[in-house]
């Protein structure tokens, strides 16, 4: 039996910028990953967003990004290992409290975007952030990229990892994401997304686009709640992946 976690970025609305459809997609998606005030969100979307996650039986993880708002966090920045470790708790940190509140506790933690793919192949700033993670919770599950340094980090450390894969990314044949400034990075043909989604669950492997199988192990799969046909993909994915015997559980049930 195939199991897999769909999981989805939300919280990234800030002030009287509004971003994404969060209430929707929740219903088809089995972990959320919060910003955490830092590339997105605020203090009122953080709340929001955690009420809506429980509402809909979605497990929570908190997503700390660079401290770069204009940027979306997606610029790499030259941080220390020392300075990444500190953000992480800082944001995690922020998120346990509104998580504490509800009266519930945290199921992951998944870095955004730059601050991510940096990890996925630094191994330094990998650990530092493993370190972070374990500190605040050791029982927190670190999500990351499959095969990458920080999943690799984490496990060392003593945390429970998952291997993420993407449904709407192309893949390089090192393992690594095609970056987003290349113009082949995302896959808009949602068949072609939910294929390539099937075969690493079912097999093991993603077709990179220098056209070699590369190995990977699928825990949880990143559906983006973003985009202009976010929400027809994820009902899609979700019901193709249950036609195809895949069974759709938070990684931690």
């Amino acid at each position: 039996m195939y199991k897999i976690d769909l999981n989805c970025d939300l919280g990234e609305s800030f002030g009287a910028y509004s971003l994404g459809m969060d209430e929707d997609i929740l219903r088809f998606v089995t972990s959320a990953n919060i910003a955490c005030g830092f590339h997105a969100g605020d203090p009122s979307v953080m709340q929001k967003t955690v009420k809506l996650a429980l509402k809909n039986n979605v497990q929570i993880g908190a997503h700390p990004g660079l401290p770069d708002l204009a940027g979306f966090g997606r610029r790499n920045m030259n941080i220390t290992p020392q300075e990444a470790h500190d953000m992480v708790i800082y944001q995690i940190g922020a998120l346990a409290g509104f998580v504490k509140a509800e009266g519930t506790r945290m199921q992951h933690v998944k870095p955004h975007g730059a601050l991510y793919n940096m990890a996925a192949k630094d191994s330094k700033l990998a650990i530092a952030i493993a370190e972070a993670v374990y500190k605040v919770d050791s029982e927190l599950i670190l999500f990351g990229l499959a095969g990458s340094e920080l999943v690799r980090a984490g496990a060392k450390i003593g945390l429970q990892t998952a291997n993420e894969v993407f449904s709407d990314r192309t893949y390089q044949a090192d393992g690594t994401l095609t970056p987003r400034t290349e113009p082949d990075a995302l896959i808009h043909d949602k068949k072609q997304a939910v294929g390539q989604v099937v075969r690493m669950i079912k097999e093991g492997k993603v077709l990179s686009r220098q056209q070699v199988d590369v190995p990977v192990k699928a825990d949880t799969v990143c559906i983006h709640g973003d985009g202009a046909a976010a929400l027809a993909f994820a009902q899609q994915i979700k019901e193709t992946l249950e036609l195809s015997g895949i069974e759709i559980a938070a990684f931690r049930s």
